[in-house]
C-alpha cells in the first residue's frame, strides 16, 4: 500500500538538498519548509517556486512550534545538521536536541513516517563526535512512535554545490595538498539520486523503521577521484601534494583551541577522511531508484559548462 502523500515538513530547507527537493516536489505535493533565519527563508522564496509554500522560521529544538509546522503532513525530511562544531552552534543541539523535538512533533502531528539524512558511518558507538552524535539522533528518531527511515550518505555532489565546486578546483588546479596523498576511499552520491531516495521515502511501501547505506557506484582513492574530476573538466590534473594526516589533525586541534569558529575541526577532518566503500544495491532496490554513474556525476557537476 503506497504512502499518504500529503504535505511535506522539510527541515534545513535552504541547503543545497533542500532546495532541490523544494524544487522537485513544489507543484506535485504542498510542501511546509522549516528554517532557523530571515536570511535562510529568503534562500527559499529566492526559488521562485511556481507555488510558493509558507515557510516556518524556528528553533529546530522546540518541539511546540514545530508541532504546529507539521499539523496537516503526512511526512517530514529531516535534512537539518551540522558537519562542523563551534561555540555556538554544537552537535548535541543540532543533531540530538534537533530530532528529539521533531520526534515528538511527528507523534504529536500523527505524521506516516520520518525520512532522515544521515551521514554514511554514523553509528552512536562512533569515537568520532559528529559520526557518534548522528548516530544517537539516528536512535532517538528511530524509537519515536513515527515510523522512519534514515538515509546514510557519503559526500554528495550536485550542480553547484559547495562540494563540487571544491573538487572542480583542485581538479583544474596545479597542485592540491591531499591528506595521505589522497589514498583514503570516496564514494560519491548524485544530488539528484539522493533526492530521488528522499521523495521514496516520502512515497514507498516498506521503508518503516530502517536504515539504509546509500552510496555512488564506484569506490576509489581521492587522488584517484580529483583525477577522474580533471579529466571531465578537461584538465591535465594536479600534481598531487601528500599532507600527513597528523599535521592536519595538529592544525585542527589548534584552531578549535584559539578560535570561536575554526575553519576545521578534528571530528569534521575524521568524517572527510572515512573510508567510504559500501555496496548500495539493497538500498536502490528497497528504494525503487537507479544510481547515476561517476562519470556522468562529474560530467554534470564539474565538467566543461557545468551547472549552466
Amino acid at each position: 500500500m503506497p504512502q499518504e502523500t500529503g504535505p511535506v515538513l522539510v527541515t534545513g530547507a535552504n541547503g543545497h538538498l533542500g532546495r532541490r527537493l523544494l524544487r522537485r516536489l513544489s507543484g506535485s505535493r504542498p510542501l511546509r519548509p522549516v528554517v532557523r533565519s530571515e536570511r535562510a527563508a529568503e534562500q527559499i522564496s529566492a526559488l521562485d517556486l511556481p507555488d510558493p509554500p509558507p515557510i516556518s522560521i524556528l528553533d529546530y529544538g522546540d518541539a511546540a512550534a514545530l508541532t504546529q509546522a507539521a499539523s496537516g503532513c503526512s511526512h517530514a525530511v529531516h535534512l537539518a545538521g551540522i558537519l562542523k562544531e563551534n561555540s555556538s552552534s554544537r552537535y548535541a543541539d543540532a543533531h540530538e536536541r534537533a530530532s528529539l523535538a521533531l520526534a515528538n512533533a511527528s507523534d504529536a502531528a500523527g505524521l506516516s513516517r520520518i525520512v532522515y539524512l544521515s551521514i554514511l558511518g554514523s553509528s552512536q558507538d562512533s569515537a568520532n563526535a559528529c559520526l557518534a552524535s548522528k548516530g544517537r539522533a539516528e536512535q532517538i528518531l528511530m524509537a519515536a512512535r513515527t515510523p522512519t527511515l534514515v538515509l546514510r550518505v557519503p559526500m554528495v555532489l550536485g550542480e553547484g554545490d559547495f562540494a563540487s565546486l571544491a573538487l572542480g578546483r583542485r581538479a583544474r588546479a596545479r597542485a592540491t595538498a591531499l591528506t595521505r596523498g589522497g589514498t583514503c576511499l570516496e564514494q560519491p552520491i548524485y544530488a539528484g539520486d539522493v533526492v530521488d531516495a528522499i521523495v521514496a521515502g516520502t512515497t514507498r511501501d516498506g521503508l518503516d523503521d530502517l536504515a539504509l547505506d546509500l552510496a555512488g557506484p564506484e569506490s576509489l582513492p581521492q587522488h584517484q577521484l580529483v583525477a577522474r574530476a580533471a579529466a571531465a573538466a578537461g584538465a591535465d590534473g594536479p600534481t598531487t601534494l601528500a599532507v600527513p594526516y597528523a599535521l592536519n589533525h595538529a592544525l585542527a586541534w589548534i584552531f578549535e583551541k584559539l578560535v570561536d569558529d575554526p575553519p576545521v575541526t578534528r571530528p569534521m577532518l575524521g568524517v572527510l577522511d572515512c573510508d567510504d566503500q559500501v555496496d548500495p544495491s539493497e538500498a536502490l532496490a528497497k528504494l525503487g531508484i537507479e544510481s547515476t554513474s561517476l562519470d556522468e556525476m562529474l560530467h554534470r557537476c564539474v565538467g566543461l559548462g557545468a551547472g549552466r
